[in-house]
């Protein structure tokens, strides 16, 4: 399945039915009167947050989202049928943009979540509802409010608990291949992975889900390399996995590019919690770890070591960002309002 996480749409809700001019028409009944029903109200534009979607690839297929317009209104006093609305069925996550791609709307970022993106347009008033005692006979009736049209973009930011990041040919699809059920391709050169992968990890009787995105290069936050397309999608998870190659020449300039790279990125990136690991330590050996470990404690704090591959180490990983998840979750005093506060 082709993954799609930015994409245009045009909506437009349903115009309401015009308003019935009708009068009596019986046998023997000189006097009919007004009898002409209103018009039914025009569909609602929704969106809603589905399971089981991540991505927006759908949209591209199909762009226009027109809802039914309201029936108009008849004699005998008959109310035109309201118009069918129209469902927007969205990945969980999903951010509905104004036609300035800058303006959020909303932000379904829970499981069920709705929202109307356009309302429909009220039914006319048919003419029984002119009638006074001075005018017993109205010869005019409402017609329906028009519908509301737009244009809206759709993001996409999965939802995810860890967020893993590092340079290209890191080992971050490895290590999610290694731990989950998830096979994204692996291979050993630059770039490998093009498109976000989710899996589900389990530790100790417990599961979460891991983002890979694909690796950051310098320069990433003013559009070079692939990264920073995909970096939203780690704007959500509770801790951040920064792995860094063991075999490069010189790790502590690497963690320091993606380090960089987030606080150019702005928002709160660059503040989440974060499990620094050495990777790839199968290729070096005792004296090789200790060298690279103290470089990278340096300037990192402190750093775990763990090979993919191998699986070395990768348990260890995996509670340590069990606990800063938990940790995220159960967060109970703000600075802010120093009142109790649960995240999701």
């Amino acid at each position: 399945m082709k993954f799609l996480d930015f994409t245009k749409v045009y909506i437009r809700s349903g115009g309401g039915g015009g308003g019935c001019v009708s009068f009596r028409r019986e046998k023997n009944v000189e006097y009919g009167g007004p009898d002409g029903g209103d018009g039914g109200r025009g569909g609602d534009v929704i969106a809603v947050a589905v399971d089981g979607l991540n991505t927006l690839i759908d949209f591209r297929y199909q762009q226009h989202f027109f809802a039914k317009n309201g029936v108009p209104g008849m004699g005998k006093q008959r109310t035109g049928a309201d118009g069918e609305d129209i469902l927007l069925r969205v990945p969980v996550g999903t951010e509905i943009l104004d036609e300035d791609q800058e303006t959020v709307i909303c932000d379904l970022d829970e499981l069920g979540a709705k929202v109307m993106l356009a309302k429909g347009g009220n039914g006319g008033f048919g003419n029984l509802y002119f009638k006074t005692a001075t005018n017993q006979a109205p010869r005019r009736g409402n017609p329906g409010q028009p519908g509301v049209e737009r244009t809206l973009w759709l993001r996409l930011k999965l939802i995810a608990d860890v967020g893993l990041l590092g340079l290209p040919n890191a080992g971050k699809s490895t290590f999610l291949a290694a731990t989950s059920n998830a096979r994204p391709k692996v291979a050993d050169y630059p770039f490998t992975t093009l498109v976000p992968n989710l899996g589900v990890v389990g530790v100790d009787g417990a599961e979460f889900v891991v983002a890979d995105i694909p690796g950051l290069i310098e320069g990433a936050h003013e559009g070079r390399g692939l990264g920073d397309l995909f970096l939203g999608h780690v704007e959500r998870c509770s801790v951040l996995l920064h792995l860094i190659d063991g075999t490069a020449d010189d790790v502590a300039k690497d963690y320091q590019t993606i380090i960089g790279e987030l606080e150019a990125y702005g928002g709160a990136m660059a503040q989440k919690p974060r499990v620094t690991v050495l990777n790839k330590i199968d290729a070096l050996d005792e004296d090789e770890r200790r060298e690279k470990r103290a470089e990278l404690e340096a300037v990192a704090g402190p750093v775990m070591m763990m090979s993919g591959v191998a699986r070395e180490g990768v348990v260890d990983v995996l509670r340590a960002l069990r606990a800063q998840i938990k940790a995220d979750k159960l967060r109970l005093i703000t600075p802010e309002s120093e009142e109790e506060t649960w995240r999701p």
